[in-house]
């Protein structure tokens, strides 16, 4: 069969190509089209587009970028007409791939979406859509499964976190010196994040030299833009594209919110969580979500409890960054901490979630 499956950031990269073997492992004479990054590339050859060029978040950067995002939208239409696959793939990346889907949907084409959109923390509206266009909802976090329970949606399937079959995939090497404890940075895969949360990173580094600092960077971002939030001579290093073996030797980490904090708290990583974006995006994404979120980071999402500290806004500076790292090499509080890791991984389940995707999207389409 033909899959054409569309991710836009570099944590649907990874989920994408985890997707794709385990299509091609169920469906030996699977054939695939896909916009991505580089590990899906490793899978399935060329991009249409690759994720350097869609990564664009916030309503302020969407806006900017309107005609950017319209003129994908319509090669992406064009691309698919002349393929004719046999179902259309969203993962995450909701802005762009639920307007796909709807679309594809009204061509007759098997519409997928892979990773639930946080409907239970705003645009509730949209399920009644979803609910028309969508043959098939693949979702991954455990309590989604009594909102789409409640909301009666059919189609919507609980698959698994499949971040857990990316970080037991294999065994990691140790990238860095041994000789002082190693503290990860996770700034962020959007260049507006990266700008928003690197620069405090740095300066924490700066006040600890008894630390190995070191940055997650991604060679789509590009060496030339760390460079240039990075002061000469810091003691800071940046590794590409080795966020895993970084996590796996970390002592304890500082990280923007996102995926990467689960990624963190799966390695076993002591860490702060920090977030800083555009006022006005922020302020509109309040009064979508009103009260009925009290976290951002998925770990206490997860958890539904504060199981690390979330630094938001004008709470991401430099002296509360100070206080919340020192409290990351305190014993008491990192066992605490590893403790919430523990009860978030027995949430999520057993790895797999890829595999009872394909199967899922598979079945979808010989309905």
């Amino acid at each position: 069969m033909k899959y054409y499956i569309i991710a836009g950031e570099a944590s649907g990269d990874l989920l994408g190509a985890h997707l794709l073997r385990a299509l091609r492992q169920h469906d030996p004479e699977a054939r695939f089209r896909f916009w991505g990054g580089d590990a899906m590339a490793g899978e399935a050859g060329t991009p249409v587009r690759h994720i350097r060029d869609l990564a664009i978040m916030g309503f302020v950067e969407v806006a900017m970028h309107l005609r950017t995002v319209l003129g994908n939208i319509d090669l992406c239409k064009r691309d698919i007409m002349q393929w004719q696959p046999d179902a259309v793939i969203g993962i995450d990346y909701p802005g762009f791939n639920l307007k796909i889907e709807k679309w594809a949907h009204e061509q007759g084409f098997k519409s997928v979406h892979y990773v639930s959109p946080q409907l239970w923390a705003w645009k509730k509206g949209r399920l009644k859509g979803m609910r028309q266009y969508l043959d098939l909802l693949c979702y991954i976090l455990p309590f989604e499964q009594q909102f789409y329970a409640e909301n009666r949606m059919p189609q919507a399937t609980y698959v698994g976190h499949p971040l857990l079959d990316a970080i037991q995939a294999a065994s990691y090497p140790t990238p860095l010196p041994t000789d002082r404890p190693v503290i990860a940075l996770l700034p962020g895969s959007r260049k507006q994040e990266i700008r928003n949360s690197l620069p405090y990173m740095v300066r924490l580094a700066q006040r600890h030299p008894g630390y190995r600092f070191a940055v997650a960077g991604m060679s789509l971002v590009g060496k030339p833009f760390y460079d240039s939030l990075i002061p000469s001579g810091s003691n800071v290093t940046v590794l590409y594209d080795q966020t895993y073996p970084l996590l796996s030797q970390a002592y304890a980490a500082v990280v923007c919110s996102g995926t990467a904090t689960l990624e963190t708290a799966l390695f076993h990583v002591p860490q702060v969580v920090c977030y800083r974006a555009n006022p006005v995006s922020i302020a509109l994404a309040k009064a979508l979500v009103g009260s009925r979120i009290n976290h951002i980071a998925l770990v206490d999402l997860i958890d539904d409890s504060d199981v690390v500290t979330e630094l938001l806004q004008g709470d991401f500076n430099d002296e509360r960054l100070e206080r919340e790292f020192n409290l990351l090499t305190d014993e008491e509080n990192r066992q605490r901490m590893l403790e919430g890791y523990r009860r978030v991984e027995q949430k999520l389940g057993g790895p797999g979630a890829s595999s009872r995707a394909a199967q899922a999207i598979i079945n979808t389409i010989q309905r």
